[in-house]
C-alpha cells in the first residue's frame, strides 16, 4: 500500500446520487488511513472502521473496504481513488460494484468525496 494515502483526511465536499452534501462544516468527517485501516469520524466520535486492500488499477487506482465496526460492518466497499498533492478523491461503491468514473449521478449508489490532507 502506498504510504502517500497514510494520514488524517478531513472532507471538503461529498455528493451521493447527483446531490451534494451540505453538511459537511456541521459533521467535521475525517478518513484516517494507515497501512491496512481505514477509520472514519464525525465530529471527533469514531464512526466507522476497519481494513483496506489495493484492488485492480484498471483505469483507476482501487482499493477495496471491508467493514468491521459501525455501520458497514460486514459490508465490502470497492472505490476508485485520485491523489493529486493534498487532495485525495474516493468515489465509493456503496452497491458493491467498483464505480467506473469520479461520478455519482441521480439514482446511483455511488458516494463521491474529496478530501484535503489534514495538517
Amino acid at each position: 500500500m502506498s504510504h502517500a494515502l497514510h494520514g488524517i483526511w478531513e472532507m471538503v465536499r461529498a455528493e451521493s446520487g447527483g446531490e451534494p452534501s451540505s453538511d459537511l462544516l456541521a459533521l467535521r468527517v475525517e478518513l484516517r488511513l494507515t497501512a491496512e485501516t481505514y477509520q472514519v469520524h464525525f465530529a471527533g466520535e469514531l464512526a466507522d472502521q476497519g481494513t483496506f486492500s489495493r484492488g485492480p488499477d484498471t483505469p483507476h487506482a482501487s482499493l477495496i473496504l471491508l467493514g468491521g465496526h459501525g455501520p458497514n460492518a460486514g459490508r465490502t466497499i470497492p472505490c476508485i481513488y485520485q491523489l493529486v498533492g493534498d487532495r485525495l478523491r474516493v468515489c465509493y461503491g456503496l452497491d458493491g460494484t467498483t464505480p467506473t468514473a469520479f461520478a455519482s449521478p441521480a439514482g446511483s449508489t455511488h458516494y463521491l468525496a474529496t478530501y484535503r490532507r489534514k495538517k
